[in-house]
């Protein structure tokens, strides 16, 4: 295994039943990078994180962290081991506090000291969750929640942060405050991996991309590399040769 790789997933298959989902997914996740996962519904976007995190088992292929084997240990293990997977939706835990609900993400943490001292600077980088720890979670708004469940993760102390769809509902100012955190997270040195419909948003602060289609990497690259691929401006982007024409046909007064 390269020694540059944090996460490297060898020919993962996995199924849902007798349904293979992710059919021989390779991929390699640099140390302190954020790397965007882009595809459509039913790409497989999902699962391929539910792999990496011990959800779903897969049926072949090797998943190694920091050059150590992790596929088929339990997910609690995997969180130990410094990989932690914010879900899509804002899973919150709704009849608890939200400090309780923060305080949730260090049940695995054995440095009980300094917890509460990390809950602080996680304070500082949500400020509007300080006023709002005694309030039950489900009192929060939607722009909240999605702090609160970074927060929570970041209780873990992860190496590696796996978000999906985190702008998922959100108004575009909320997207774009949930973004800079995430490039302030990366700055910290934490590793990213994003699951986003926002593609626009999503290279904006990645270093890498894949494109997901069917259970399959088509296609990976730098940013700049997928944005200037047809098949990634038409699919993601809204663009493409076939609006192009329409375009001209329009303006040439045709349609």
């Amino acid at each position: 295994m390269p020694p540059t790789a944090l996460l490297e997933m060898k020919g993962i298959e996995t199924y849902y039943g007798e349904m293979r989902v992710l059919n021989g997914i390779s991929i390699t996740v640099p140390p302190s990078q954020v790397c965007a996962v882009l595809g459509a519904n039913g790409a497989g976007k999902t699962t391929l994180l539910r792999t990496i995190s011990g959800v779903l088992l897969p049926e072949y292929g090797e998943i190694y962290f920091e050059g150590k084997r992790i596929d088929g240990l339990d997910p609690a293990e995997i969180v130990k081991r410094g990989i932690v997977h914010v879900p899509e939706g804002r899973e919150i835990f709704p009849d608890l506090t939200v400090k309780e609900n923060l305080l949730l993400g260090a049940f695995s943490r054995k440095d009980r000291k300094h917890i509460l001292f990390e809950l602080e600077k996680i304070l500082f980088l949500f400020p509007g969750l300080k006023d709002r720890l005694k309030q039950d979670a489900d009192t929060l708004s939607g722009g909240e929640q999605q702090m609160l469940v970074i927060g929570r993760a970041l209780l873990a102390k992860p190496k590696l942060l796996m978000l999906d769809e985190p702008s998922l509902g959100l108004s575009p100012l909320l997207t774009q405050e949930i973004f800079k955190i995430i490039e302030a997270l990366n700055e910290q040195g934490i590793s990213i991996l994003i699951v986003e419909q926002n593609v626009r948003q999503a290279m904006t602060i990645s270093q890498k991309g894949f494109v997901l289609e069917k259970g399959m990497i088509v296609m990976s690259g730098s940013p700049q590399e997928l944005l200037e691929e047809d098949k990634v401006k038409e699919s993601y982007l809204g663009e493409g040769k076939g609006l192009y024409v329409a375009r001209r046909k329009l303006w040439a007064g045709i349609l």
